[in-house]
C-alpha cells in the first residue's frame, strides 16, 4: 500500500505542489511513506526529504528517489518532534497524516515553518476507519464519530494567520491503489473490530454488502508561506 508505482495519477494535491516549485527545487516530506505525493512532483523537484516513524518507509523513499535521479535525505521520527533537525524546502508536503495528529496546531505551524514557498496538505473528506462506522453498529450497536473533518482543519489554520484555500474533489484512483486479497481484507477488518476468526463467514458478507466501488472524496489544503 505504501510502496511508489512508476506511474502516478496526477491530482489536484501534486498541481498545487508542482506550480509552486522551480525546476531543482526541494520538497520536505511529512509523514512521507514509501513517497509518493513527493515522487509524484520530481521533476521539477530535484531535492527531496522525508519524515517519517518507520524505517521501512524511509527505505522505501530512497529506494524512489533513486529510480527517479533525485537527491534525498531522510529522518526518522515524527513530526514536529524532529522538526529542530530538519532543513526548510521550498514545498512541505504531507499527505494522510494529519487525522493521526494528536496536537494539530504545533504540527501545523511547524509545518508553515519549514515552507519557503508553499505548503500542501492532502486528507480523505471523512477518517479513513469511518467507513467502518456501519461495521462497528452492525456487530457491536457501537455509533463511532464522523468527525473531524477538514473544515475544521482549515479553521485552524485560518486562526494561525495561514491563508488556507481547501480544494475538493474525488480520487478516482483509490479503489485500485488499496484493493487487497478478499483473504486479507477480511483479516484485517477483523481485527479492527475485534471479532474473533468463527465471525468471518458473516463479516465477509457483510462486507460484501458494504463494499463501495465509488471514488473517494479528497481534500488539499495549501496556503502560500508569507
Amino acid at each position: 500500500m505504501f510502496t511508489v508505482a512508476a506511474e502516478i495519477p496526477d491530482s489536484p494535491s501534486h498541481q498545487r505542489a508542482r506550480e509552486a516549485l522551480e525546476p531543482g527545487g526541494s520538497v520536505l516530506d511529512i509523514g512521507s511513506g514509501g513517497g509518493r505525493a513527493s515522487m509524484a512532483i520530481t521533476p521539477p523537484a530535484g531535492t527531496l526529504t522525508a519524515v517519517d516513524h518507520q524505517q521501512e518507509m524511509l527505505d522505501e523513499f530512497l529506494k524512489a528517489a533513486e529510480t527517479r535521479g533525485a537527491i534525498a535525505h531522510t529522518y526518522l521520527g515524527d513530526w514536529p518532534e524532529v522538526a529542530h533537525m530538519v532543513p526548510e524546502a521550498d514545498v512541505v508536503v504531507c499527505h494522510h497524516v494529519a487525522y493521526n495528529v494528536s496536537e494539530i496546531v504545533p504540527f501545523l505551524q511547524a509545518l508553515n515553518d519549514h515552507a519557503r514557498k508553499r505548503v500542501v496538505m492532502e486528507i480523505p473528506m471523512t477518517h479513513p476507519m469511518s467507513n467502518m462506522n456501519a461495521l462497528w453498529k452492525k456487530f457491536w450497536d457501537l455509533d463511532r464519530p464522523a468527525q473531524p473533518t477538514p473544515y475544521q482543519l482549515q479553521d485552524i489554520c485560518l486562526s494561525l494567520g495561514f491563508g488556507a484555500v481547501l480544494d475538493i474533489w474525488e480520487d478516482e484512483t483509490w479503489g485500485a491503489r488499496v484493493d487487497l486479497p478478499e483473504a486479507e481484507r477480511i483479516r484485517q477488518a477483523r481485527i479492527r473490530l475485534c471479532l474473533t476468526e468463527d465471525r468471518d463467514a458473516e463479516l465477509a458478507a457483510a462486507l460484501l454488502s458494504a463494499k463501495d466501488a465509488k471514488p473517494r472524496s479528497v481534500a488539499t489544503l495549501w496556503w502560500d508561506v508569507k
